[in-house]
C-alpha cells in the first residue's frame, strides 16, 4: 500500500460503515476494505489477520460471508499451498441487482401481509402498504437508473479508455 497509515484509517472508517449500514460483523467490513486497497490484490488468511490484527478464524468467517455475497472470492493457484483472497470488484456484480425484481416480490409480500390485516388499529397496515409502494417504486425506476448507469459508464469507458488503453481489464480484480 502507498501509505500504511492512511490506508488502514480507510479500512477502520470503511469498516465502520459497513457494520452499521449493512450489518457486516466489524471484521468483515475491515476484510473487504483491505483487499479493495491491499497491495498486492491477491492475500492469504494470515496476511489478512496479521494487517487487520484479527485471528485468523475470524478472517476466515469474514472471507466466507464476502465470498457468499460475491464481494471476495477465495481460491488456490496449482501447485500452491495456500489460499488466496480477492475482491471482487467486477462492477456486474453490483449492477446485477438493478433490474428490481427483487423489490416487486418483496412489494408484493407486503401487499399480502398488509391485507392479512383487515381491522388494524396499529397503524401496521397502513405501514405495509406504503412500504409496498415503495417497493413498487423502486421496482419500476431501477431498471431506468440502471440503463443510465450503464450509459454513463461507456462514456466513462470511452473517455478513459482513450487515454489509459483497455480499460476492461481493471473490472475485476483477480490474477486466476
Amino acid at each position: 500500500m502507498t501509505d500504511q497509515v492512511q490506508a488502514l484509517k480507510f479500512v477502520d472508517k470503511a469498516g465502520a460503515y459497513y457494520a452499521e449500514s449493512l450489518g457486516f460483523p466489524p471484521v468483515a467490513g475491515r476484510t473487504l476494505a483491505y483487499l479493495a486497497v491491499s497491495s498486492p490484490a491477491e492475500q492469504t488468511i494470515a496476511g489478512l489477520a496479521d494487517a487487520l490484527l484479527a485471528s485468523r478464524s475470524a478472517i476466515t468467517q469474514a472471507v466466507s460471508l464476502l465470498s457468499e455475497r460475491g464481494l471476495a472470492r477465495r481460491y488456490r493457484g496449482r501447485g500452491q499451498r495456500v489460499d488466496f483472497v480477492v475482491a471482487n470488484l467486477d462492477i456486474q456484480q453490483f449492477t446485477r441487482d438493478l433490474d428490481g425484481e427483487a423489490y416487486a416480490d418483496q412489494a408484493q409480500l407486503l401487499e399480502q401481509a398488509a391485507q392479512l390485516l383487515e381491522a388494524d388499529e396499529s397503524g401496521r397496515k397502513q405501514a405495509l402498504q406504503e412500504l409496498s409502494e415503495l417497493y413498487l417504486f423502486l421496482a419500476e425506476r431501477l431498471p431506468e437508473l440502471k440503463d443510465e448507469w450503464l450509459a454513463v459508464r461507456a462514456r466513462l469507458r470511452e473517455r478513459d479508455g482513450a487515454a489509459e488503453g483497455n480499460l476492461d481489464s481493471t473490472v475485476i480484480v483477480d490474477s486466476s
